[in-house]
């Protein structure tokens, strides 16, 4: 690995930390070498504050300042080229004088999109783009995504057992994973934007859909409720995080939660996938039930899916799990991680014919 990857690599480290809390906008980091050393470092915290180069930059201790005009900046993500919330991120490097600037990938939102680039050329800069690209994509898939399919990153999770039963005959809820795993099924949770559950599962099972097993943020609680017949009693009516119900009846907010109308005629997963991108919710974890996500499935909309099987434990008969294989388009979805929790085997699947921009 060379001293670019090398520092490249450390963004991506510091642009992590910011996972789960600044959505819709990419998560960052930014480091500032002079003569090999790192006088700087920084990254994207928090949606609405600064942006990971003036993080950076404002880390310089006083004695180091001087030294700033004969660095290079190293960022996963092109500048920012725009007044959003904050000021142009391309200005702030011109204005330091910068005279270099090596960058993971070019952003796609549309008031970017290489603009930082152009601009920061102009201005004399050496700006080298690319390095460890692949890696700066995979970083930011749900914004990448977000922008240029116009819908959230959609991750299907299910938990079945090992002859692939996810719920008994009669819908009443089965305990599969194991603790531990489900404190990482909520850690997953922390790091999307919205999280979505069908009718039946709503009724069956009363999902609290929190964080409640991991320190992290809630995401906004999404559920299908066509007629409009679900009990307030329900937890995910509790305000412990915002609701939406997608209905085809009405579209208001009456304090315990927002409704969105569905179009006539118009599919669940589209319309789940309009709502939330005109809402600029990004990515959309998908944990129920078996009928809601073989929806997805059949519709060709996800990601990626997150099989949960518990090796120790059949039931013979029951609900099945959801077959992600079942259309031809995505009939060998690509296994890209697995791991063992105790008793449980993780399966990370994408799909091939959607997820990758490389």
């Amino acid at each position: 690995m060379d001293n670019d990857q090398l520092y490249m690599t450390r963004c991506f480290e510091l642009a992590r930390l910011g996972a789960g809390s600044v959505a819709p906008n990419p998560m960052v980091g930014a480091v500032l070498v002079h003569n090999g050393r790192i006088i700087g470092e920084g990254y994207h915290r928090e949606y609405g504050q600064v942006h990971a180069e003036v993080n950076c930059i404002n880390s310089v201790a006083e004695a180091d300042k001087q030294f700033i005009p004969a660095s290079v900046i190293y960022v996963s993500l092109e500048p920012c080229a725009h007044f959003g919330i904050t000021p142009p991120c391309c200005d702030l490097i011109i204005r330091n004088q910068i005279p270099k600037v090596v960058i993971g990938c070019r952003d796609n939102f549309e008031k970017v999109n290489g603009e930082g680039i152009r601009r920061m050329r102009e201005a004399g800069i050496n700006v080298i783009v690319g390095v460890l690209e692949n890696e700066a994509l995979e970083l930011n898939k749900r914004f990448f995504t977000f922008h240029e399919k116009k819908r959230p990153y959609i991750i299907l999770k299910w938990a079945q057992t090992n002859d692939h039963i996810i719920a008994r005959s009669d819908l009443s809820p089965v305990k599969i994973s194991n603790p531990q795993t489900d404190i990482l099924a909520h850690k997953w949770r922390s790091e999307e934007s919205a999280i979505l559950v069908g009718f039946n599962t709503a009724v069956h099972d009363d999902p609290s859909l929190t964080t409640r097993l991991y320190k992290g943020k809630n995401p906004v609680r999404i559920v299908i409720d066509e007629q409009l017949q679900l009990p307030v009693t329900l937890r995910l009516f509790d305000g412990t995080a915002p609701l939406i119900v997608i209905n085809r009846i009405k579209e208001k907010n009456d304090g315990a939660a927002s409704y969105a109308m569905m179009e006539d005629d118009e599919a669940i997963p589209q319309a789940i996938c309009r709502i939330l991108y005109q809402r600029r919710l990004n990515s959309l974890i998908v944990e129920g039930g078996a009928k809601t996500v073989q929806t997805f499935i059949d519709a060709g909309l996800w990601d990626e899916a997150r099989i949960i099987t518990n090796g120790l434990m059949e039931m013979g008969e029951g609900l099945p799990a959801p077959e992600l294989g079942s259309q031809p388009a995505v009939a060998n979805p690509l296994l890209i991680n697995s791991q063992h929790i105790s008793s449980d085997y993780i399966r990370i699947y994408r799909n091939r014919s959607l997820s990758s921009r490389k």
